[in-house]
């Protein structure tokens, strides 16, 4: 079985609140620790790139997240991202080639109790396995097609178009 190489670069999935007066952070990856708890067979390498809201990420920050994607040796790719700037981020990795490469994150942070962290985690480990190369998000229970998704502010879900 191939190693699934997943690039954590920030996002509500890694938030982390410190305090009743403070505001979220972005944190170092979850993902780790999610996984290590769940006993999977597929064996796993996180590599944390940066740590970022999505609102604040930039073409350069898109242009650094392609160019990991193109040196990593796995074919097999989950990128845990934040939910606002996924699809432009998606639309950046549509000329990676020879590649199966799936975005997800949470619209509530990994550490509480309802967040949708784990179940999008799930999901994205099944697709990077079972769907051909391309670049696909994971969100709200759905797989979309790099292209044909956008998230939707208004219901807080993605959306096919």
């Amino acid at each position: 079985m191939q190693k699934i190489r997943i690039i954590s670069v920030g996002g509500t999935i890694d938030k982390i609140y410190f305090d009743a007066k403070s505001t979220y952070e972005v944190g170092p990856p979850n993902i780790a620790e999610i996984l290590d708890g769940l006993h999977l067979n597929p064996e796993f390498a996180v590599t944390s790139l940066m740590q970022k809201d999505s609102l604040d990420m930039t073409a350069p920050d898109r242009a650094l997240i392609l160019k990991q994607v193109l040196a990593t040796h796995e074919e097999r790719i989950i990128i845990t991202h934040g939910t606002d700037t996924m699809v432009e981020t998606a639309k950046t990795l549509s000329q990676v080639r020879g590649k199966t490469i799936v975005l997800t994150g949470a619209l509530t942070p990994a550490l509480f109790k309802n967040s949708d962290a784990m179940f999008n985690i799930g999901c994205a480990v099944t697709a990077v396995q079972i769907m051909k190369y391309g670049v696909y998000i994971t969100m709200n229970g759905q797989l979309f097609e790099q292209g044909k998704v956008k998230k939707d502010v208004v219901q807080n879900r993605f959306v096919a178009l």
